[in-house]
């Protein structure tokens, strides 16, 4: 089977811990749930991850070398 997580398309996905996730809350002035969502079953995730996560994505961009984002994990 094809690990499509280890694809060269496939932006870096990265379970935070509690405290990076608490300074990006902070940092943003939102909740958890107002992040936007990703499901579980999305091949990209990290083996790791769990319903309740927030995952941390860096895409590569023109304009400004990396964006990141990060996504709630939903079932």
């Amino acid at each position: 089977m094809v690990d499509v997580s280890q694809h060269e398309l496939v932006p870096e996905h990265t379970v935070l811990d509690e405290d990076d996730l608490e300074e990006v809350l902070e940092d943003y002035e939102i909740d958890r749930t107002e992040l936007p969502k990703i499901k579980r079953k999305d091949p990209a995730l990290p083996d790791d991850a769990a319903v309740g996560d927030v995952v941390k994505i860096v895409r590569d961009s023109r304009t400004t070398d990396e964006a990141i984002v990060y996504r709630l994990v939903i079932e």
